[in-house]
């Protein structure tokens, strides 16, 4: 019961949830215990409540107690100090520079356009398949220091994460399930055959991770969480 007490307090900060649903004080009236002699039970019985009322974290908490965290095409390792890549990352397999309409011809999901951030600088897609369809579709603001990654969210990963503790917070969008990773962090792609390509190693700012109608959304940049969320709301 020691490691399974260990697991589950480690497993408890990938659990930062948004408000209700508060399942604690229903953990304990079915309990009728107190709560100090039976804490290992207690913790267990919350998290098999979280994982029954949180869909997302379904395929998530086998994997946090591990210390890996997957959700929306994105996975989040959290490492004591994960490696800081050196030099300049390379790009995003097949990646290339189009026109707003080419991109969307070119990918296999809607492009929307956040209603905050206006027209993009820069429309980048990337990781063509055998049809030359793309499977990664990028806009850029800001010189760059700005960018949203849309990806189909019915595919494998697309990007991994290592960031340090607290690692991820979950947040929510428009009433749904969202990751939030506050400050810097590593970033590298995954490839189509579940590989990480550390050759796209590059660290990157905070990051808002999540999901609308199959299409997984990442939006970086140096922003708060509230700015972060605000900007996926005017998603259009």
């Amino acid at each position: 019961m020691g490691d399974l007490e260990r697991e589950l307090r480690e497993l408890s900060t990938w659990l930062e949830t948004p408000e209700p649903p508060d399942v604690t004080a229903r953990v304990r009236v079915r309990l009728g215990r107190p709560v100090r002699r039976w804490r290992p039970l207690a913790v267990a019985a919350l998290v098999a409540l979280l994982v029954a009322l949180l869909p997302p974290t379904r395929a998530a908490v086998a994997d946090a107690v591990a210390g890996l965290l997957r959700f929306a095409g994105v996975s989040i390792a959290t490492s004591p100090a994960p490696t800081t890549p050196g030099g300049t990352a390379s790009p995003l397999p097949g990646q290339r520079a189009v026109a707003l309409d080419e991109a969307q011809r070119a990918v296999r999901f809607p492009i929307r356009l956040p209603a905050r951030l206006g027209p993009p600088e820069q429309v980048l897609v990337a990781d063509p398949d055998a049809t030359g369809r793309y499977r990664v579709a990028t806009l850029l603001y800001d010189g760059g220091a700005l960018r949203v990654d849309a990806f189909d969210g019915r595919l494998d990963l697309a990007f991994h994460k290592e960031v340090t503790p607290p690692g991820a917070t979950w947040v929510q969008v428009n009433g749904d399930f969202a990751v939030w990773v506050d400050g810097p962090h590593v970033l590298s792609y995954v490839d189509r055959a579940g590989g990480i390509r550390r050759e796209t190693a590059r660290l990157t700012g905070s990051t808002l991770i999540w999901q609308d109608d199959d299409v997984s959304y990442r939006l970086e940049g140096s922003l708060s969480r509230a700015e972060a969320i605000d900007i996926a709301r005017s998603l259009r």
